[in-house]
């Protein structure tokens, strides 16, 4: 497998964790350093961990994880744009879901790189080296996460409820796209 072609896998693999990004930065009245550094770490880290994690656990578990992936991840990013869209139109000023707990992150670290596990168990097939390859997504989600995460908060700052309503429906539809992508293909 040529570097040009990791490259595309991990560019195609970043492109929910940049969608999820910029959701999260919609409901970030302030975004800060540190917001941006952890939405990297998360969906960089877990996108580089998941396809090492794949690539170990080869065939056996392959035939299970691409039968329910796309449930899962259907499932995670349908709960946090649900928990997002409800905020939206809380009359709470203060409860903002603009959270970057362990709990929040993981999951939507977990939700993000699914995909990456099969992918990580397909380079099994392919005698692909998996640390260059992880190193490669892990690398290019944390860009893709940051500048996700920057983006949306340029155009979410004014308008919170507004924001947050759409970044809420961002995770739905990232959510759907991923279920319809695995129920048709």
């Amino acid at each position: 497998m040529t570097f040009l072609e990791l490259f595309i896998i991990a560019v195609a693999l970043s492109m929910d964790a940049f969608a999820v990004s910029v959701a999260k930065g919609l409901s970030v009245e302030r975004l800060r350093p540190r917001n941006i550094v952890s939405v990297a770490l998360w969906f960089g880290g877990f996108q580089g961990l998941m396809p090492v994690i794949g690539f170990y656990l080869g065939v056996s578990f392959a035939s299970f994880v691409d039968h329910v992936d796309h449930w899962i991840a259907f499932v995670l990013l349908a709960l946090i744009g649900i928990n997002m869209i409800r905020g939206a139109f809380s009359k709470k000023e203060d409860k903002i879901s603009a959270d970057f707990s362990f709990r929040t992150m993981l999951m939507m670290a977990i939700a993000t790189s699914i995909d990456a596990f099969a992918v990580g168990v397909s380079f099994s097939f392919f005698n692909a080296n998996i640390w260059t390859a992880a190193l490669l997504i892990a690398l290019t989600t944390a860009l893709f996460s940051a500048i996700g995460i920057y983006v949306g908060n340029i155009f979410g700052g004014r308008f919170r409820s507004v924001a947050e309503f759409a970044g809420g429906f961002i995770l739905l539809l990232v959510g759907i796209k991923i279920l319809i992508e695995h129920i048709w293909i």
